[in-house]
């Protein structure tokens, strides 16, 4: 694993120690490395979603009835279930 120096606030200091003596964290370096992961995460569900979005504004739109895609909507989901 790489090892990396950094600087945080003090009050960001003190909200790591609390996470850590909280025994949410064995350790400061892996709260930190869990906000990462989380945050990538978050930015690569916002690429997806923007994905989606362009796709959507792409296809145009649709000569379908609400009715007709709400069910589809309902099969699809149903069968993920």
């Amino acid at each position: 694993m790489a090892r990396q120096t950094i600087t945080v606030t003090e009050p960001n200091d003190r909200w790591l120690k609390q996470k850590v003596e909280e025994n949410e964290y064995a350790s400061k370096s892996e709260l930190i490395n869990d906000l990462i992961r989380r945050q990538r995460e978050k930015e690569n569900e916002l690429i997806w979603l923007r994905n989606e979005l362009i796709k959507g504004e792409d296809s145009g739109v649709s000569t379908k009835t609400m009715s007709e895609i709400l069910e589809e909507a309902k099969k699809r989901a149903n069968k993920t279930l």
